[in-house]
């Protein structure tokens, strides 16, 4: 491609692009863009056309074309795929690994603490009677035992947790 052919174009080009792209519901200049690339890949394979200016003029109509039936077919979100409010995708990820590595770590502490630290994580917050119950021990140990399996936790969990900055 010529750079006096592209010279020679350029305001064809706009000027039709501008007439087509109200009615497409695109930019001028993407269809601008289009139809660039359709020439450039034309002059690859078959050189450059005979009648340049018939032959952008059908091209502008022939991308305004596809991109109508693109809108068309395109269907738009009900809503935003990402909550503005909620946490990002990115929250998300990050708070179900801290959750994977919380239970993984409460699966790996001593004796009766992953029974007691799953009772205690449980979405059906039970109540420490009902806990004392389930686990067969008294309800005035329970203090005492969360304390030594939280201890516990604190240790599993050191190097995957990063420390807090100081405070105040």
């Amino acid at each position: 491609m010529t750079h006096e052919m592209v010279s020679a174009l350029r305001p064809l080009l706009a000027a039709e692009a501008s007439a087509e792209a109200h009615a497409t519901g695109t930019e001028p200049s993407d269809l601008e863009q289009a139809v660039w690339l359709r020439l450039l890949e034309r002059l690859d394979s078959d050189g450059p056309p005979a009648d340049p200016q018939g032959w952008l003029r059908r091209a502008v109509r022939s991308e305004a074309r596809r991109a109508r039936r693109t809108a068309r077919r395109e269907q738009p979100y009900g809503s935003e795929p990402a909550d503005p409010d909620g946490p990002g995708p990115e929250r998300r990820a990050l708070t179900a690994d801290s959750r994977r590595a919380l239970h993984d770590a409460v699966r790996r502490l001593p004796g009766r603490c992953p029974r007691l630290m799953a009772a205690l994580l449980s979405p059906q917050d039970l109540t420490y009677r009902e806990i004392a119950g389930e686990l067969g021990i008294s309800q005035g140990s329970l203090g005492p035992e969360r304390s030594r399996c939280l201890g516990c936790l604190r240790r599993l969990l050191a190097p995957v947790v990063a420390a807090r900055g100081p405070r105040g």
